[in-house]
């Protein structure tokens, strides 16, 4: 049952950093949420007014606290579990369409600062910007998939100055992309069949909003208006961004998983294209029965909102990494990520193996690739890491932790030094 607790002034209901799987509900009095700005350190202060609701990100992601929780004046707060919180608030539509907004608001903020230190496109027209994702994956020998989004482009803007550029783009990718095939089928008619994403996920009753894509075929491409979103049945999806025309692969959704949303709850235009890996099975739906499926299907509103909680920390988490100004500790830091995400079921085993390569530490560092291979070379010579075509090794992980806060120490330093 949730609690009714009462603090004085001046009490700490959490300090930054705990481990506490409630969330809190200010009933009376006031409560501030004090934290660091990722980028500069200086403090950021926020207040929990009557009746809102505070703690509840860290308690969906099951992450430390990203703030201390101070009482201003004599307050009482409802404490509650998770599961709690499922079973009072769950279908509630204006309590959980609110956190929905908020936790998309805070994410779009997050990707828009992690672009700006990447020197991605900033304020970029969406034609033009769609244009350069096409011609993107058609630098890459993404034929498919850069056929595809010509095919959106011209759906899309019928009439735009770009009409002729990407029209020319589009014959051009077909016809490698059909030279692709041809051969293929030249070499004794095989083709390639990917792998079947893990498991499945569905839903029963909603078959009329079911689709399916091919192998390489682009749902949604980056910088498209928001009209539709997905739930993934079958199949898994990677996530890509266009950064001064080179294509990182930023995550792998699977079955189960929500994709699109953010533009829909936004209404801005797409932050990332979505390519089938394997054949898919999504449901599509669009900004009308949004709110209806959500509030209809109260698990659907949970499973939304742990998974909003989780791409926040997630995105802050490189944005932590990003503005570490020594390269080195931003490589060490990404080890420390990746060990963060995938906890070894050993705790005893100091050898760790993360499934990266020089290129994936490029993208993950915002560092160009001579840069983290010199980096890389010097953990080599220091016996830290082995490297290898598909993989690395970490041979001590709580050597890497410390090489990655002592570096981040002297960076502190010599930031405090400069402003002195």
């Amino acid at each position: 049952m949730p609690k009714l607790i009462s603090y004085t002034k001046g009490s700490l209901i959490y300090f930054e950093n705990d481990k506490d799987d409630r969330i809190f509900v200010l009933q009376k009095g006031m409560v501030v949420l004090t934290s660091s700005d990722v980028e500069t350190g200086e403090p950021v202060v926020e207040y929990a007014r009557e009746g809102e609701f505070f703690g509840v990100k860290s308690a969906f992601g099951r992450f430390p606290r990203e703030e201390t929780a101070t009482v201003v004046v004599d307050s009482q707060v409802i404490a509650m579990s998770v599961a709690e919180f499922e079973q009072l608030f769950s279908s509630n539509k204006q309590i959980i369409m609110k956190m929905l907004r908020v936790f998309s608001n805070q994410l779009r903020a997050i990707h828009k600062r992690s672009e700006q230190i990447l020197g991605n496109y900033e304020g970029v027209n969406t034609q033009v910007g769609m244009l350069s994702v096409a011609q993107c994956f058609s630098d890459d020998e993404q034929y498919r998939a850069c056929c595809d989004i010509c095919l959106k482009f011209l759906k899309l803007y019928p009439d735009s100055p770009e009409k002729g550029t990407i029209a020319r783009l589009y014959a051009d990718a077909k016809g490698r992309l059909d030279r692709m095939i041809a051969r293929n089928n030249r070499m004794g008619g095989e083709q390639v069949i990917m792998p079947t994403g893990s498991g499945g996920f569905y839903l029963p009753g909603f078959e009329r909003f079911v689709k399916t894509f091919e192998p390489g075929s682009v749902i949604i491409s980056e910088y498209e208006p928001g009209e539709t979103f997905y739930l993934i049945q079958s199949g898994s999806i990677q996530l890509v961004k266009c950064v001064n025309g080179v294509r990182k692969n930023l995550d792998i959704l699977q079955p189960g998983e929500f994709f699109g949303e953010m533009a829909i709850l936004e209404n801005s235009p797409r932050s990332a294209t979505c390519v089938a890996v394997d054949k898919v099975e999504v449901l599509e739906f669009n900004k009308a029965n949004f709110e209806a499926l959500i509030t209809g299907n109260p698990q659907m509103a949970l499973i939304l909102l742990k998974l909003f909680c989780k791409r926040i920390y997630d995105q802050k988490r490189r944005l932590k990494i990003l503005v570490i100004t020594d390269p080195q500790s931003r490589i060490a830091n990404i080890f420390m990520m990746f060990d963060e995400m995938n906890p070894n079921v050993s705790p005893l085993d100091k050898s760790r193996k993360f499934n990266l390569t020089i290129s994936d530490l490029s993208h993950w560092s915002g560092l160009p690739g001579d840069v983290v291979r010199d980096e890389v070379n010097k953990f080599v010579e220091k016996n830290r890491i082995e490297v290898y075509d598909t993989h690395i090794i970490v041979n001590n992980i709580m050597d890497m932790k410390r090489v990655a806060e002592m570096k981040r120490v002297e960076d502190i330093r010599r930031e405090r030094g400069a402003v002195l």
